[in-house]
């Protein structure tokens, strides 16, 4: 068989010509294609390492805000109690001085029914007094036949209901 003595030849030449087409490609995929594989992954690293950068600068500034934030509201909150506070006190003096014209007018007001009371009972005790020194003086005179001076029979009343 004339094909399998060429074997050898035709062996040699095409293990030859494989190596030479298999250095072309690994030449070729080693000083074009890797470096620029290389370059995007190494584009891609730093891309990634820069966002971190940029999320860990960002949490810091948003730590920062939020505790400035939280700050502003604890005084705000300070701030309102403060304000409360002097409400609370304004009200409370405002209703004290209400409160105290109230209990003047009451007063005020008490004082003078206690006035018109005694002025009453002072009215009333004369004329029972002029009353009953009237009738005294009419019994004595029905009964004892004596006459009686006004003045005397007032006196009499008068000692008889204070003693």
């Amino acid at each position: 068989m004339p094909q399998l003595s060429q074997l050898s030849e035709v062996l040699l030449s095409q293990l030859f010509w494989l190596a030479i087409a298999l250095g072309f490609i690994f030449f070729v995929i080693a000083k074009g294609m890797v470096p620029k594989i290389q370059a995007t992954v190494d584009q891609r690293e730093k891309k990634i390492a820069d966002d971190l950068q940029a999320a860990q600068q960002a949490r810091v500034a948003a730590d920062e805000t939020e505790a400035a934030w939280r700050a502003r509201m604890d005084e705000a909150r300070g701030e309102a109690a403060r304000i409360a506070q002097e409400a609370k006190q304004a009200s409370s003096r405002d209703t004290e001085v209400k409160v105290k014209k109230a209990a003047d007018k009451i007063n005020s007001k008490v004082e003078s029914a206690e006035a018109k009371i005694r002025e009453a009972a002072s009215s009333a005790r004369a004329e029972i007094e002029s009353v009953a020194a009237e009738a005294a003086r009419e019994m004595v005179a029905r009964l004892a036949g004596i006459a009686v001076d006004k003045n005397e029979a007032a006196a009499a009343v008068k000692a008889a209901l204070n003693g």
